[in-house]
Parts: structure tokens; sequence; C-alpha cells
């Protein structure tokens, strides 16, 4: 178990994007960021211990990382559990309008992300092809404080805001993110994972080329490789199950008390039609500190289309290439850069960039602009304590 850590402001990491790690200035405070939720019991406990050093761990070669992989254990890319320093590339092939291609692999022949680093037998990564069809899109890394919150709230609700705001005969039409399963998408800005369990499974392999039950085959790679050093599945599955606890059952960090003020501006500029500011979670969720409560996410954990500037070319579970799920407004302090790819320096621009052609996000974009200088103050303080 880590014990508590005082991070100072600084710059966390400055690296290649060739290895999947943009320049990120991150400040965090005194506080932790890795403390669990009250009320685990004995069992509970020492799972989130197992987790969390898993979590934490450096995989090497003999224990399954690679053949190709970007990162070499969870915390690189999500140090403290928040957002970042590391980042991922993804690939999109389109055509002249930027609208996905339907032969994707005839373009991406070894998938939609950059996987710069390999160990052996294999003998280079997966890299851009030097093709004008293929859109490049950074993606920071998420933050996984407070996510079993989002496990937790339930279908229900979910759907009642979505038809909500479909009432309201507005911009704003949120779209359940159903998987083709039928399941409700929660993870990933684009909602095309399920549960905390696959997420960390997926991340498993897919940011490290560790396999396991859930996603068995290794990725593609240029030297056509489908196993690495350790022969088989890489991970047993209460490894990955202790690693999804983990993040599920690590607590949302404290939050300041609420400037009424600042609450009042958020509401006036319409951010919480999507930014919903709690939901009611799940009586039967295993864990007993979020079952049956309101889950103060800050999110609807909709769908919404956010306009031509925000698309990726990418699309994903039941999102398209300009929909992307509403942000959790969860630990914010603990961001220096905000939107998917951090393109936004501050909480400003980032409100700023909902506006456009298309963004269902326009009115309240254009809503916050109209605010006074201090009202705008306000607002971001209060979105800032989050």
């Amino acid at each position: 178990m880590r014990t508590a850590r005082r991070i100072v402001v600084g710059i966390l990491a400055v690296c290649s994007l060739a290895t999947g790690c943009g320049p990120e200035l991150r400040v965090v405070g005194d506080d932790r960021t890795d403390l669990p939720v009250p009320m685990l019991t004995e069992a509970q406990r020492a799972q989130f211990d197992r987790g969390d050093e898993l979590f934490e761990r450096p995989f090497r070669a003999s224990e399954g990382l690679g053949p190709v992989y970007i990162r070499a254990s969870c915390a690189s890319c999500h140090a403290d559990d928040g957002r970042g320093p590391g980042s991922v590339e993804r690939l999109a092939a389109v055509d002249a309008n930027g609208d996905p291609l339907m032969d994707q692999g005839a373009v991406l022949p070894f998938g939609s992300v950059v996987r710069s680093e390999y160990v052996a037998p294999a003998t280079r990564g997966v890299s851009a092809p030097d093709d004008p069809r293929v859109l490049r899109s950074l993606r920071v890394g998420p933050a996984v404080f407070g996510r079993g919150w989002i496990e937790a709230v339930l279908e229900s609700e979910v759907e009642r805001v979505a038809s909500e705001q479909r009432a309201a005969g507005g911009a704003v039409r949120g779209r359940v993110p159903r998987l083709m399963d039928g399941r409700l998408g929660r993870f990933g800005v684009k909602a095309r994972v399920a549960t905390l369990r696959e997420f960390a499974a997926d991340a498993f392999r897919g940011d490290m080329g560790l396999t396991s039950s859930l996603f068995a085959v290794e990725v593609a790679n240029p030297d056509g490789l489908t196993d690495d050093a350790r022969a088989g599945v890489d991970l047993a599955d209460e490894q990955v199950d202790a690693v999804g606890f983990y993040v599920a059952a690590i607590a949302m960090p404290s939050r300041a008390a609420v400037d009424p003020a600042g609450r009042a501006a958020f509401e006036r500029a319409q951010c919480s039609q999507c930014h919903v500011p709690s939901m009611a979670t799940r009586a039967d969720y295993p864990l007993a500190a979020i079952a049956g409560q309101r889950a103060e996410l800050y999110s609807d954990l909709l769908l919404h289309d956010m306009g031509k500037a925000l698309s990726d070319g990418i699309a994903e579970g039941a999102a398209g290439p300009r929909d992307w799920r509403t942000a959790p407004l969860i630990g914010m302090r603990f961001s220096r850069t905000f939107l998917h790819d951090g393109r936004a320096s501050t909480l400003d621009a980032a409100i700023r960039a909902h506006a456009g052609e298309g963004s269902e996000a326009d009115g309240s974009a254009r809503a916050y602009e109209a605010l006074g200088a201090q009202e705008r103050a306000r607002l971001l303080a209060f979105v800032q304590a989050l």
C-alpha cells in the first residue's frame, strides 16, 4: 500500500508523442487521491491494496508485456490516479469530409492505436501510417478516482435524464450509450466500456499488451506475432479483478463547500443540462459506502454531438466521430489540461470550446460568454472545486 505523498507544482513529464506521452503541466495539492471509500470489509481492503500494488507495478516482458505496447504500468498514464501525464494517440481512416472510411483495416492494418514501444521478439512498434487519409487524435489518460460511483449509477437514472432532455425540446438531446450486447456503456470518453473490470482488462491489453481471459488475443502488430515472452494468457483473473476493484473503490476526492453564487452561475450558463449534479446509485452495488446514494458526478453519462470542431473521426461503441460522453466533473483541481485531448489549458478555454456549429452545447457556451466577468469567475471557481 502506498504512503501519503506531497506533490508540488511542476512538470511531471515532457516526452515525445511517439512514446505515447505529451507535455503536461500538472499541479496537485497535498491531499491524497488514492484513498479507499469507507466501510470496506477486511477482505475488500485486502483486494484494494492488491489492486493498488498492481496499478503501480511496471510489468516486464517475462510477465507478458508487449510485444507492442504504450506504457509499462497503469500509474505511468494515471499518476496519483489522476489525469495523465500519459496519453494515447488514436488513428482514424477518413475521407475528404472527415467521415470514417468503411474499411478501416485497409488503411490501418495494425489497428487504430499508436503503440510505439516493443519488446522481443517484436522488431518494431505500431506507428501512424504516412497517409493523408489518416486522422490523428490525442487522448489524455483519464483520472480514475471516483469511478465506482459511475459504475453504480442506476441505468434508469441515465434513461430518465435522456428522456427529460428530449422532452425539453432544446438542442441538448443526449443518447443512452448502449453497446452491441445491450449493456450501458459508462467508461471511456465515448462510453465504449460497460464495467470497471472490463476497463482494467481493456487497458492491460491495449496499453501494455497484457492479455487476460477477457481479452485473450494480442493486439495486431507489424511482425504478425500472436504471443509474447510469456506464453498464453498473461494475467490471472484475480489480477484483473483486483485492479478493477481498486479503481471502483478509490474515493471521490474531497470537495470544498459549495459557493451558492458559483452554483447559480453554473445553472444560468445551462452547464447542468449535461453536467447533471447527481444521480441515484444501485442499492445492491457491492461497495456499501456507494450503494443507494446520490452520486455527485456532474455528468449525465450520455453521448452528445459536440459538433465538427471536436470530431476525431473515430466511431466507438454507440458513439460517432462527433459524439462524446459528458465528462464527470470529479477532482477538477487535479487537472491542468481539459477536453479529451488536453487542447484546453484552462477551464475557460474548455467551456468556450463547447461552442460551434452542430454542437449540442453551443447554447450553453454562448450563455457562459454572456455572463459578467465576476459571474464567470465564480462559475470557474465552483467547477475547479468539484
